[in-house]
């Protein structure tokens, strides 16, 4: 006789499940994970697409929650195997209070953590991010740099603060007991600059360029670099580190790993350029049209008028001190952690990033440029 088809066991926990980040980690776990019998997808708010998700042979569980009440995430983590925690507010541009990004970022996790230990759910990937490291607010590059290079990982804004607490909560708790006896295992997984389909600086970037006649204005010399990732391939380390964390618990469990692929290095100005010039915007300059003392002086006013018109409207423009200094840092990963560990390799070349990016822009509400249009030779 013919062995049984194996039937389907694993019950998955996304938090944050319909971000930027997690609706792609979702989407990815019903294609490549065929030991998944239920995944739970937990967000404060719910989209309109998990509906089209239920039709299929993965029982996708929508629960409406918030990650700051740890009755909700205790109710949404019982009965999981796996939780991957991407819930989180990632604001560089003072759109929420640090209160508020602590309480979500670090007070969130801890709820999470706690969840799993209350409820007896063993692995834990935890959604970090390279600003955890840097830039730094001294300016120090980070040039090639893995895992183990050191430094000076120095904040004061509120996000790579809230970011890193969260991730020594969750790097700390690997080990601990949960309940029945079994050692909590956990990872946190830390992006490098996250592009593709959906991001919305990409977005603010284009509608800027459309308001100036398409046309973009250089404000960050090109000889500083950043490492960008694509988010299809942070979402496949995601379910790789997840699947292999069980097998693999002694190697990777209390453990980092910068999620990087093959996109180029350049600086955030030129490498945003690689989808919105075949989409007729141009950048103007060679070298940056304000020097670097201006772009700080008008910085540090959009931060006091920011702090001003608080009580009355929110203001929250691109440029603020913190965006300043990290756009002005190179910052650049080169590693190979994360294939040595559990095997990963970028699941799209940067070919295919580029295109499906490039092809998300066309679809953008006003898209097209006066005497230019989008175009790629790419396959989308």
């Amino acid at each position: 006789m013919a062995e049984p088809a194996q039937v389907p066991t694993l019950v998955y926990l996304v938090t944050g499940g319909c971000g930027f980040l997690g609706e792609r980690i979702v989407r990815m776990l019903l294609e490549q994970e065929p030991r998944l019998r239920e995944l739970r997808v937990f967000d404060l708010h719910l989209s309109s697409w998990l509906e089209e998700l239920k039709t299929g042979p993965v029982q996708v569980t929508a629960i409406q929650g918030d990650v700051t009440q740890a009755h909700e995430v205790a109710a949404a983590v019982a009965g999981s195997h796996v939780v991957i925690h991407t819930a989180g507010l990632v604001d560089v541009f003072g759109k929420a209070s640090p209160k508020t990004i602590h309480k979500v970022n670090v007070q969130g996790t801890q709820n999470v953590i706690e969840a799993c230990i209350q409820t007896g759910t063993q692995f834990l990937v935890y959604t970090s991010s390279m600003e955890v490291v840097g830039p730094n607010i001294k300016g120090h590059p980070f040039y090639r740099g893995n895992e183990d290079t050191p430094y000076e990982a120095v904040h004061r804004h509120p996000y790579p603060c809230s970011k890193a607490l969260a991730e020594q909560l969750v790097l700390e708790a690997n080990g601990r007991k949960v309940n029945g006896g079994l050692p909590l295992v956990t990872c946190a997984l830390r992006p490098t600059g996250i592009y593709g389909e959906g991001h919305q600086v990409i977005r603010e970037f284009y509608n800027q360029g459309l308001r100036y006649g398409g046309r973009l204005f250089r404000a960050i010399p090109a000889s500083v670099e950043h490492g960008r990732v694509y988010v299809g391939n942070v979402a496949w380390m995601h379910v790789l580190v997840a699947r292999e964390l069980e097998q693999r618990a002694a190697l990777m469990g209390g453990q980092v790993y910068f999620c990087y692929d093959k996109s180029p290095y350049k600086s955030y100005e030129d490498f945003n350029m690689e989808f919105l010039g075949p989409c007729g915007l141009r950048l103007i300059g060679t070298h940056p049209l304000l020097p670097y003392w201006l772009l700080l002086l008008l910085a540090t006013l959009n931060a006091l008028l920011q702090w001003l018109l608080r009580p009355l409207v929110l203001y929250t423009p691109l440029l603020n001190p913190y965006t300043l200094a990290m756009a002005n840092t190179t910052f650049t990963v080169s590693t190979n952690k994360a294939q040595r560990h559990f095997g990963y390799k970028p699941l799209f070349s940067w070919e295919e990033s580029k295109a499906r990016t490039i092809h998300w822009v066309q679809t953008l509400e006003g898209s097209g440029v006066a005497g230019g249009h989008c175009g790629t030779h790419s396959r989308s």
